[in-house]
């Protein structure tokens, strides 16, 4: 307590010692608890990019709570992204090369011009937990057309923001470790609610929102009674994988030493002292999630509801209608080995067991990747989504969606491959339909830029009024079972479907006794 007063007063005193920039609308420029910040002001409205919200966790503080961010004299540039978090090289645009870098607590806000108290929105990448960063979706024209705020922030990954180990539970005050990553996020929550008010929003209508690890972040964190009244409703978008359940305190800690044993470490000095490239070649292959059992998350997600979590809370959920495809596709046919005809019952048989072969039968597929990817997304995505409806359902609205644009375009980096492979509505594909993927334009024809404004309205309404709305389409339903299937008008437009949970055969995935092994 003594800490945190003295840092809100040495940035009281910077702010008072320091005299208001000239000029401050253009550019604009922002006083922070911590300090002024200068952004930009585009076509769109005002951005400011790569502020930091905590201390850089770095050397003693690298596995420690994040730190509230230390003041700084005069003004400090927001008009490039800070640095992505420790992560491998992918095919992502901008991430062609490894990251090292471990300062990287930082955020950016996008902001409509003018001083409304407006509502705002929050994103937490996806990435599996173990790559990505806020750079990933430019949200400006968003906040423009939905009159929000908009802030998108990094957060630790891989073994950096969830190595849990019996070392570091000696450190942790409530003796449980490994979600460091999840706590970088609530406190990115903090300073948005300490701070956004300065750039023209509510911090009493924050809604916070991801697609596939982000999504499973929004679910957690509607899961943690240490995030309560840090934002007042979520979207989940592809998160529900695993039905957000978390790892256990003992697997986690088991995990941390086999990561440790890899590294040829005893203990959390040898650890600290390991560079950055060499954490990340050691982290591959093992499970980076977020730990049950501590005071970020005492119980499993689906039990925490199952006692009232988040009650209240309204919450947006959906998955994409063939989810299975992308991953599909990066198993097989990216390194120029479809899968046969002949493989397809033995690879079944191998991950999901006779009863999934005879339920997907490669009739009724265009080929056997498809047929495989789609047991899989339904399995991984469209069933758990349909699952966590019913769980939320019982402490709060819970509205239900479907991305089914089978015509959309694949993101960036699978459209530079030039493959014909058919993505159909896959997942990722909705995100370019609200943002910028990786700050791109995506080529979308007249009826998806339909769809797209479409999407943009009822995500848009959520943020702002807590119920989804677009103007001459069907309501968002919140009925457990019942979806709004989001297509384009040519495919039938958007409309209300009850037969989702046939159409993703999930009688077979939700008996729990079919998993998948490979």
């Amino acid at each position: 307590m003594i800490r945190r007063m003295s840092v809100a007063l040495m940035a009281l005193a910077a702010a008072l010692v320091t005299p208001v920039p000239a000029q401050a609308a253009d550019p604009p420029v922002v006083r922070t608890d911590a300090g002024w910040v200068k952004g930009e002001t585009t076509a769109e409205g005002r951005q400011f990019l790569g502020i930091p919200y905590a201390q850089p966790p770095v050397a003693g503080l690298r596995w420690k709570e994040p730190r509230p961010v230390r003041p700084w004299q005069g003004v400090r540039g927001a008009r490039d992204f800070g640095n992505k978090c420790v992560q491998s090289a992918s095919w992502d645009p901008g991430y062609e090369q490894p990251s090292h870098t471990e300062d990287c607590l930082d955020l950016n806000v996008y902001a409509p011009e003018g001083a409304a108290r407006r509502a705002v929105l929050v994103w937490f990448h996806g990435g599996g937990l173990t790559a990505g960063a806020g750079r990933d979706v430019v949200p400006d024209t968003f906040a423009r057309r939905t009159g929000t705020v908009v802030v998108t922030a990094n957060y630790r990954l891989g073994a950096m923001g969830f190595l849990a180990t019996s070392g570091l539970d000696s450190e942790a005050r409530d003796g449980v470790s490994g979600n460091f990553g999840m706590l970088d996020q609530q406190a990115a929550l903090r300073w948005v609610r300490a701070n956004i008010g300065r750039f023209g929003g509510d911090p009493g209508r924050v809604t916070i929102a991801g697609e596939s690890a982000g999504g499973r972040s929004v679910c957690t964190q509607l899961a943690s009674p240490t995030a309560k009244g840090l934002f007042r409703a979520g979207i989940i978008q592809s998160g529900a994988y695993g039905d957000c359940a978390a790892r256990t305190h003992e697997a986690a800690v088991a995990q941390g030493a086999s990561f440790a044993e890899r590294l040829g470490c005893t203990d959390l000095a040898c650890l600290r002292a390991k560079p950055a490239a060499e954490i990340l070649a050691a982290q591959g292959g093992l499970d980076w999630a977020p730990v049950a059992g501590g005071a970020f998350l005492p119980r499993q997600p689906k039990e925490a509801f199952d006692h009232g979590a988040a009650a209240g809370v309204p919450v947006m959920n959906g998955a994409n209608q063939d989810e299975g495809r992308l991953f599909a596709f990066a198993r097989f046919d990216l390194n120029g080995t479809p899968l046969t005809a002949d493989q397809y019952p033995t690879v079944m048989r191998t991950d999901y067991g006779d009863e999934a072969l005879a339920r997907y039968p490669l009739s009724s597929y265009p080929s056997p990747t498809i047929a495989y990817a789609t047991a899989q997304g339904d399995q991984l995505f469209a069933c758990p989504a349909l699952r966590l409806d019913g769980t939320l359902a019982g402490r709060g609205k819970v509205y239900a969606y479907e991305f089914a644009d089978r015509t959309s375009p694949p993101f960036a980096s699978l459209r530079d491959l030039g493959t014909d492979f058919d993505f159909g509505a896959t997942h990722v594909n909705e995100v370019q339909y609200l943002f910028k993927h990786f700050g791109l334009e995506t080529p979308l024809n007249a009826e998806q830029r339909t769809l797209a404004r479409q999407m943009v309205q009822y995500w848009g309404s959520f943020v702002r009024d807590g119920v989804p709305r677009a103007a001459g389409q069907p309501e968002m339903p919140a009925r457990p079972g019942t979806v709004l299937a989001l297509r384009t008008s040519s495919a039938g437009g958007n409309v209300s479907s009850a037969t989702v949970h046939s159409e993703h055969r999930c009688n077979l995935w939700d008996t729990g006794s079919v998993t998948q092994n490979g």
